[in-house]
């Protein structure tokens, strides 16, 4: 099978572009987000290409007056990986690696968008994620993100709001394996995994960039943790084994305040300072859109998260990203920035005090 990629120097192997090896989990994913100064505006976006299971899905997000409004959409590819548009959402890359265009076209749902962003440094490669579950593999990928600025507009029921170089933001790009699609008919004989923690905090500050990750196991033991500054000139620190510190609202599995020592003189302090951007709203999760189902031909759906539908306890809000004021100590530096802190706990965690699959913090 043959398509527009085979006309690109871009093969890994003796196969067609159209062939992502053996795994049906392969999958090859955008990913956006991005914030208004005060932080009154958020919004985000995602593509995701499924090679074995000829789907490609996106989805465009805009959280604003406490209401969260969802823009969906799914397509079959027939193995055409270069098409970046799934209905009303469209990709451009502008410049690789530097300048990408997200375009939202007027559609039957309250959302339209013309979205540029420029990336402030050059894209980091986050170590390889690679678990398994017993001898199957769960996940194995690779993602590089960026930090950038925003210009364009976007609109919410007809309400066009401008958009500058004073909004900040991140994108991601990552591909491999990791479980999309229908379920599989024969899970693991020890069942499919019960926990699973995340944290991700990209920041911008004034003249650099920050980004910590961490995956830990149950018993707090990291399995991929980095954290990395980038400076105005693109110069980078890598900190392979940072730790950090979680505050916890009562009652329930969300941050009031994250601090992480990176060495002995480098200190972040994240804390919440707006409203909940539920993640399930790109599909992560979602019992109907999630990544990889199958739709049909073309479909696109609409629908919105009040404020109240993102609470603790709706599965709808468990993987989300908040807002956050970032604090950075570098030495004798100290600087304030803003950025995201994405947040998803399932399963226990011995060092903050998670026990059973979701219960709250004691």
């Amino acid at each position: 099978m043959l398509t527009k990629g085979d006309d690109f120097p871009l093969h890994q192997s003796a196969e067609p572009i159209a062939f992502a090896g053996t795994d049906r989990n392969f999958y090859d994913r955008y990913f956006f987000n991005g914030y208004s100064p005060d932080g009154s505006v958020f919004f985000a976006a995602a593509m995701g290409f499924y090679p074995q299971l000829g789907i490609v899905d996106a989805a465009f997000c805009v959280l604003v007056d406490g209401v969260q409004h969802n823009l969906r959409a799914s397509r079959r590819s027939a193995g055409e990986r270069l098409d970046l548009a799934v209905g009303p959402i469209a990709i451009t890359i502008d410049a690789p690696l530097e300048v990408v265009t997200l375009r939202i076209t007027p559609n039957d749902g309250p959302l339209a968008a013309v979205l540029t962003f420029t990336g402030r440094h050059f894209p980091i490669e986050e170590p390889r994620f690679t678990r398994r579950n017993g001898t199957r593999l769960f996940m194995d990928y690779t993602r590089m993100t960026q930090n950038g600025h925003w210009s364009g507009w976007l609109a919410v029921d007809g309400a066009r709001v401008p958009i500058d170089n004073d909004w900040a933001g991140t994108r991601d790009r990552s591909w491999g394996i990791r479980p999309v699609g229908a379920a599989e008919p024969q899970p693991p004989p020890q069942g499919n995994f019960h926990q699973f923690f995340w944290l991700w905090t990209p920041c911008n500050f004034a003249d650099r960039s920050l980004f910590f990750h961490s995956n830990d196991d149950g018993e707090g033991t990291p399995w991929n943790r980095r954290a990395v500054l980038v400076g105005a000139n693109g110069g980078e620190r890598h900190y392979a084994d940072p730790g950090f510190a979680a505050e916890w609202q009562p009652g329930m599995r969300r941050l009031t305040r994250l601090t992480a020592d990176f060495d002995a003189s480098t200190r972040l302090a994240l804390t919440p300072s707006g409203p909940l951007f539920a993640m399930s709203g790109l599909g992560y999760t979602h019992p109907v859109w999630g990544h990889g189902f199958d739709h049909g031909e073309l479909e696109v759906a609409h629908d919105s998260l009040p404020e109240a539908e993102r609470a603790w306890g709706n599965p709808l809000a468990m993987h989300v990203q908040a807002l956050v004021h970032a604090e950075l100590t570098d030495g004798d530096r100290s600087e304030r920035g803003v950025g995201v802190l994405e947040q998803l706990f399932v399963g226990p965690h011995a060092p903050t005090g998670l026990t059973g699959l979701m219960d709250p913090v004691a």
